[in-house]
């Protein structure tokens, strides 16, 4: 991993270095998702289940797609109780959350009387894409499919591949509890073709969201305008904001929580305190020795990890919003006051025991966040994404005389006749 010191000449060509984009694999894959989209656009079902059986070494027919009710059924009633425990304390924060966010629609009649307004409406399906097989994320369903359902979409469809036909019972429970309509067993490009273009088995969706690797990403933005999509996530990040008042573990494994998600994950540490940042890099090297994922870990933070030397909270917030984090933890002793210094992040976590995990699971705001630097113009999923605004206006003649001759004005000269003859001839019938 990288240490920079702010303060140094060589620090801005460092810190330069750390922002660079990551290796991605989307560029070596836009071909073949492409001909995989082709394929599912004009053969549907039969291409579906081409490619699963190379792909995930599942056979499957069409009348085999979709996963019957009392096949979910099946897969609940293995879920330890603990876990399904677990699953509706998070569901219900997370509804609870997204509920508050609902917008209220809006209409005034203003100086000139004439009335205008705006009213919000739902999306009518939304497709999900869940990662399956052993790599599953019940937490990722609920944070996707909640939302949805909050806004009122009465059609939500999740696909998850079942890689040798390995239902994950969890991900199911999951997809009951956030009210997800259809569940199919299919993955990968196909899956987001399927969503995308409809077949005979599958109907189409207006909006698809949800993780997934390199061609999943790839598919998503290639069918986007078609339809709507949450965005093309990249690696997971962090950065922690840490004074020397805290514990060495506690910051390394909020470190590691994220390096452990993937090779390209990146995790930061901008401390002021040299001595602490040599305990944290300590803590680091000796929690990576007891980790599962340990190979993984090991790999970003050597690759991508970084412990940044400022020499007050002022420099950390500026070069916090130069990185915009997927996540940023803010452990110091008025983290309200740094947090009120920063502008880009896609979550904060404040104060010393909320570590980011807290909002992977169970805080309620989303988890789906903004990578890559992204959260200098984007957010985080949000009831939103599954809504649309729309606009009115009401006049009657009397409001159309008083503003009408502007737009009469601004239509002439843009040289747009039927324009401005569209106001002129109500003006000018008495």
């Amino acid at each position: 991993m990288k240490r920079l010191d702010s303060r140094t000449p060589e620090f801005e060509a460092g810190f330069t270095a750390l922002l660079a984009d990551r290796e991605t694999e989307s560029g070596r894959v836009d071909a073949p998702v492409a001909a995989i989209l082709e394929a599912v656009r004009t053969r549907g079902d039969e291409a579906i289940c081409e490619f699963t059986a190379r792909f995930d070494r599942m056979k499957l027919t069409p009348d085999r797609l979709a996963i019957p009710a009392a096949e979910v059924d099946a897969a609940i009633a293995q879920v330890p109780r603990d876990q399904l425990d677990a699953l509706e304390v998070a569901a219900t924060r997370i509804e609870a959350f997204h509920r508050a966010q609902l917008p209220t629609d809006m209409e005034f009649t203003d100086a000139d009387g004439v009335t205008l307004g705006q009213r919000w409406t739902s999306l009518d399906a939304v497709g999900l894409y869940v990662p399956g097989g052993k790599a599953a994320y019940p937490s990722s369903v609920l944070m996707n499919a909640i939302p949805a359902h909050v806004a009122g979409v009465e059609r939500l469809a999740m696909c998850v591949p079942t890689p040798d036909g390995v239902l994950n019972p969890l991900v199911l429970a999951a997809a009951r509890r956030a009210g997800v309509t259809e569940i199919y067993r299919i993955g990968g490009a196909q899956a987001v073709g399927a969503m995308a273009y409809g077949t005979k088995t599958i109907r189409p969706v207006d909006r698809i969201v949800g993780p997934g690797n390199a061609y999943v990403a790839e598919a998503k933005r290639q069918v986007f305008g078609r339809v709507g999509i949450d965005s093309i996530a990249g690696p997971s990040e962090v950065v922690v904001v840490a004074d020397a008042n805290n514990d060495p573990r506690l910051v390394a494994l909020d470190l590691l929580a994220q390096a452990e998600h993937d090779e390209l994950a990146q995790a930061i540490l901008i401390t002021n305190d040299a001595s602490f940042a040599d305990r944290v890099a300590e803590a680091v090297a000796c929690e990576l020795e007891t980790l599962t994922r340990r190979v993984i870990a090991s790999a970003s933070w050597r690759d991508f990890g970084a412990i940044i030397l400022v020499p007050d909270w002022d420099e950390a917030a500026r070069l916090v919003d130069r990185i915009a984090p997927e996540h940023l933890e803010l452990m110091v002793d008025d983290p309200r006051a740094l947090f009120a210094k920063t502008k880009h992040a896609g979550a904060v976590f404040l104060g010393r025991f909320c570590p980011e995990a807290v909002g992977d699971y169970i805080g309620g705001p989303n988890h789906v966040l903004p990578t890559s630097r992204t959260a200098r113009f984007a957010s985080g999923l949000s009831v939103y994404d599954f809504l649309k605004r729309t606009t009115f206006i009401a006049a009657d003649k009397t409001a159309l005389e008083r503003i009408g001759p502007a737009g009469v004005t601004l239509a002439q000269a843009e040289g747009l006749e039927a324009h401005a003859l569209s106001i002129s001839a109500r003006l000018d019938k008495r």
